[in-house]
């Protein structure tokens, strides 16, 4: 399977949440486009380390005005990741990652045909290696994600060209960690992220409370957060979505289940069971599948084009993908039992076959 054509297919969350009707559509893409001014103000109450841009108004970069005119002579050498923010309710979010600064104005904002009035523009440095990126929730039971020695879309998007994602789970009460495979160089890393959210000072928690409408459980920020680990940077927040924490706020699975001769075992997407016919779909067969009401989609990974058939489906198996994916995620919110990172899906289920899928456990079973 060709994961560059794979990733090339893969759209934001918001986009996602679009695709299936979601009702928090609206606040979830207000909550992500404007995520680094919210942790820009959030660092000015607490240590809070986040990939903080330089931002202009898109005509100051086309019209080469006399601040982006200094950035860019000082930067344009360096590679960068840059967001457009629409101005305007109803655009597009266009993004772009790991091209220098001098390639980005000349080569790829011309080509998005836009109207640079309607945008801003958000540069960020991009750094030169990744040590450890994470995706987690942080709630009332602790904090659950996953950590990889990689860049931090493999585990947004659940393509793992670099390795495979480690589960873990940070338990507030008890002040525990626990991965999955068994990981004692991730606990540290685990701990310095964790430092950050917890606010032991009542006064700060009530500002932060006020200020961004969260309420603390145990002293700990709540929230979807996303960091990124290089040698350029150290630790960086990259993203604080309180949408998609409120979205989140009771989910603790348990993460930890374990193969045996009996039955295939994953991760847990979306909670729920089925039964059906398994139907593996290859993504370049998605327009002509024969596909029923109720039958177990089986892939190596969602994409957007694969929506269609989720709104069919008795349940979502994937070979690849992890606990806070996109594919995990949207089937979660569309109520559909999922488990995703099942490996070797394919060598043990056949097209046609029955099969039982419990996205309770992370456990699916041929009938």
């Amino acid at each position: 399977m060709n994961l560059a054509e794979l990733y090339k297919k893969q759209i934001s969350l918001s986009e996602w949440f679009a695709d299936i009707d979601h009702n928090a559509t609206e606040s979830f893409r207000e909550e992500d486009n404007w995520k680094r001014q919210r942790m820009e103000e959030l660092a000015d109450i607490i240590p809070f380390p986040f990939d903080k841009p330089t931002s202009f108004q898109v005509t100051e970069v086309v019209e080469m005005k006399e601040a982006f005119n200094i950035y860019f002579k000082a930067h344009k050498n360096e590679l960068c990741a840059l967001r457009l923010i629409p101005k305007k309710e109803g655009l597009p979010k266009l993004r772009m990652r790991g091209m220098t600064v001098s390639d980005v104005v000349s080569d790829w904002l011309p080509e998005q045909e836009i109207n640079p009035e309607d945008y801003q523009a958000d540069f960020v440095p991009h750094p030169s290696d990744h040590i450890w990126s994470t995706i987690f929730i942080s709630n009332a039971h602790g904090t659950i994600g996953e950590v990889i020695a990689g860049s931090h879309n493999q585990l947004t998007q659940g393509f793992h060209d670099e390795g495979k994602p480690i589960v873990f789970r940070y338990d507030y009460v008890t002040d525990e960690i626990n991965t999955n495979p068994a990981t004692p160089e991730v606990h540290e890393h685990i701990k310095e992220i964790v430092s950050f959210l917890r606010i032991d000072g009542a006064e700060k928690r009530k500002e932060i409370e006020e200020k961004f409408h969260v309420s603390f459980s145990n002293g700990y920020l709540p929230g979807y957060f996303e960091t990124v680990k290089s040698t350029d940077h150290g630790t960086w927040f990259i993203d604080w979505n309180r949408v998609l924490g409120d979205l989140y706020k009771d989910f603790w699975p348990e993460p930890f289940t374990h193969a045996t001769a009996e039955h295939l075992t994953g991760t847990v997407g979306s909670p729920g069971s089925a039964t059906g016919t398994a139907r593996i779909i290859h993504p370049d067969a998605i327009s002509s599948a024969q596909f029923e009401e109720g039958d177990i989609l089986l892939c190596l990974m969602t994409s957007p084009d694969y929506v269609p058939l989720m709104k069919h489906a008795g349940a979502v198996i994937t070979q690849e993908g992890g606990i806070l994916s996109h594919a995990a995620i949207v089937s979660r919110e569309m109520k559909l039992p999922c488990v995703v990172g099942v490996k070797d899906i394919f060598e043990h289920v056949k097209d046609g076959d029955s099969i039982e899928v419990d996205a309770t456990s992370g456990i699916v079973r041929k009938r």
